[in-house]
């Protein structure tokens, strides 16, 4: 998911220089929703763990 996030930053930033704003926000929107999400995704993942008494992989 993070991945995706950046590939829809690295859209945004492309249509950005070549003038294409509507592109440009939608991409940049879209990337920001996803990284939210990732983090969102990310914390529960670690209050879980912690709950369970694992340490999460690094």
């Amino acid at each position: 998911m993070l991945n995706w996030a950046l590939t829809f930053l690295l859209i945004a930033l492309i249509a950005a220089a070549f003038g294409f704003g509507g592109i440009a926000a939608s991409a940049a929107w879209i990337g920001q929703t996803l990284f939210g999400l990732f983090l969102i995704l990310f914390f529960i993942a670690l209050v879980t763990h912690l709950v369970r008494g694992r340490a999460p992989p690094l």
